[in-house]
């Protein structure tokens, strides 16, 4: 009975009309030819190539500048250097950049303002050649939403690798301190709470961000400077809350973010499974013995205590974050060197939210100063982050199956990574959003 229905009701449209799949169309080529390409970053660069690119994905990549048959999309980049779209693995596009617009606006944002100017961000941040990141702090149901909108092609951005709140114990960098009574009250999440405190607590704190749609989980080992606590750097959250934390996150299959500046819970971090370890502001020998022993990957963020000390000394944020502006500006440097030299593996990130989003190209220049070369800062973009990421099938490379991101800069950035800092081409799923 079931299946006369169903036959009387194709019969009654234009379904069975229609041809099989089999003889559908298939989906027309975009044909990308390429004065110099770097499809594997770690191996040397093509020189003049041709990428071509079928629904989304890289087809084949062929040497030469192979001709288009008739029907296809001819993308013609010249002598451009063209590479595979980059990787931020820390931004915030809950944040603009300027906290004391932030501060003035806060109290009149609503939950639909703020999703709208990440949605800003999120586009600015494609423009400038990012077409992957790990938003590691934003409402959680705005930064899944928008990320879910990216995905459906509704908005222009990069994929996103959303954390939703971070993980804080009371008091810590991720808490509300500093704040009075009544707005404590008024800004505290009500749907989730995200300040834990115990090793019970901080599994209950992981669940519900899973269950608000979180794809990896931050939480903060030490205190923070953007925070309104004069609590200083150092380690706030215990070994067993960051162990409760990391296990429940693996057994989800979420890797783990750890905000961390002191030493002392860079190392429990570490030693507790961590995967990632953002800032590592102050590092010492046996810490980083210890990350490489067990694979943790460093995000150095230099971008942000640089910018942050500009704002401190320029008034621009409270008296409680000015001395520890001052004092993660002055260990960063020695310690992304130590770290670098001593080959602890190197994930690309900057914290734009601190910086303002489209600057984040910024920080490869940050990276070859504290002694990594061109290759290895646009490798730690690419295919470091990729891995980092666990989405080495999906990211930093131009390779057959994979999604078509891909980016185009004037000039060769091997020889000077500033020329990331000024893309005019982008490439995101096989939608070219600027630059042709």
């Amino acid at each position: 009975m079931i299946a006369r229905t169903f036959r009387a009701l194709l019969a009654g449209t234009s379904l069975l009309a229609m041809p099989a799949l089999a003889a559908e169309a298939p989906a027309p080529a975009t044909y990308i030819h390429a004065g110099h390409l770097l499809d594997q970053p770690g191996q040397p660069p093509r020189g003049p190539s041709t990428v071509i690119v079928v629904a989304g994905k890289v087809a084949e990549v062929r040497d030469g500048l192979v001709p288009a048959p008739a029907g296809a999309t001819v993308v013609e980049l010249g002598d451009r250097f063209v590479l595979p779209g980059l990787t931020d693995m820390h931004v915030h596009f809950y944040s603009d950049g300027d906290p004391v617009k932030a501060r003035l606006e806060e109290v009149s944002r609503d939950a639909e303002d703020g999703v709208l100017l990440a949605a800003t961000h999120a586009r600015t941040t494609l423009l400038a050649g990012f077409t992957t990141v790990r938003d590691l702090g934003g409402e959680p149901r705005g930064v899944r939403a928008l990320r879910d909108a990216i995905e459906r092609g509704d908005l222009d951005g990069p994929t996103i690798v959303n954390a939703g709140a971070m993980m804080s114990v009371s008091g810590g960098h991720g808490d509300l301190g500093g704040y009075s009574r009544e707005a404590y009250d008024a800004f505290h999440p009500k749907d989730y709470n995200s300040v834990c405190n115990g090793a019970d607590d901080c599994r209950r704190a992981v669940r519900e961000q899973i269950r608000l749609g979180s794809q990896v989980i931050k939480f903060a080992a030490t205190g923070g400077v953007l925070s309104n606590v004069a609590g200083g750097l150092g380690q706030q959250m215990t070994a067993e809350e960051m162990k409760a934390i990391i296990d429940t996150a693996h057994g989800f299959g979420r890797k783990v973010a750890a905000h961390s500046h002191a030493q002392a819970g860079t190392m429990a971090a570490v030693q507790a499974g961590v995967d990632t370890i953002d800032h590592g502001t102050f590092l010492d020998d046996a810490t980083i013995k210890a990350m490489i022993a067990h694979g943790t990957w460093l995000v150095p963020t230099m971008l942000a205590p640089r910018t942050a000390l500009e704002q401190a000394r320029a008034g621009k944020l409270p008296p409680a974050m000015v001395p520890k502006a001052e004092a993660a500006a002055a260990a960063a440097l020695a310690s992304h060197r130590l770290a670098i030299k001593s080959g602890v593996k190197i994930a690309f990130g900057t914290d734009t939210g601190v910086s303002k989003h489209g600057d984040n190209a910024r920080e490869f220049k940050l990276l070859v100063d504290a002694g990594m070369t061109p290759m290895a800062a646009i490798v730690a973009a690419t295919t470091g982050a990729a891995e980092a990421l666990g989405r080495s099938d999906s990211v930093g490379r131009i390779a057959p199956g994979m999604p078509a991101d891909i980016i185009a800069v004037q000039g060769d950035p091997l020889a000077d990574v500033t020329r990331l800092e000024h893309v005019d081409f982008v490439m995101r799923h096989g939608k070219v959003v600027s630059g042709h």
